[in-house]
């Protein structure tokens, strides 16, 4: 079996840690290596074409890129790579997130970047392990794991709800 494949995951400011975090804490929760960085589309443009340009052969399967505002960085990583491209559109203070939202979704066809929620961190590192999980059978079961774990995490709070209301 290959070398397990790891995940970039971008940020165009190191403001965008915070919430970005919590995408590299579930990664390495699954196991997955990660690399973070950030590089901006606009600043280091050159950066983000290099890194995304080498990022197959550097080993990685998956890129997670996290901007605010205009929120190029995803789009101009996915323009230099093959590699699925995962979007975290980050809230601003001018347009809560909008902006950066409809920047991320809105790309040209042949340039496509999955997209999640605005601050969506968790979900882009679900759908970047659920990627990778197409070829690692092992990671495929860490997956059906934790959707067993939210589901039985579920039915405890129906339990507690309706025993709750069955008081009133």
């Amino acid at each position: 079996m290959s070398e397990q494949k790891k995940v970039a995951v971008i940020m165009g400011s190191d403001s965008d840690f915070p919430v970005v975090s919590a995408a590299v804490k579930k990664l390495k929760s699954f196991g997955i290596p990660t690399e973070t960085h950030v590089i901006s589309a606009h600043r280091t443009p050159q950066a983000a074409a290099e890194f995304a340009s080498s990022a197959e052969e550097n080993g990685f399967g998956v890129i997670i890129a996290a901007a605010g505002m205009a929120a190029h960085l995803a789009g101009v990583l996915a323009a230099y790579t093959t590699l699925p491209v995962i979007g975290i559109p980050m809230k601003s203070a001018a347009l809560e997130g909008l902006d950066a939202l409809l920047a991320t979704v809105q790309m040209p066809s042949g340039i496509p970047v999955a997209t999640v929620a605005v601050g969506g961190a968790e979900n882009a590192a679900v759908l970047a392990a659920e990627i990778l999980a197409l070829s690692d059978p092992t990671l495929a079961a860490k997956l059906k794991e934790m959707k067993k774990q939210m589901k039985e995490k579920v039915a405890a709070k129906d339990k507690a709800i309706q025993e709750e209301a069955a008081k009133l």
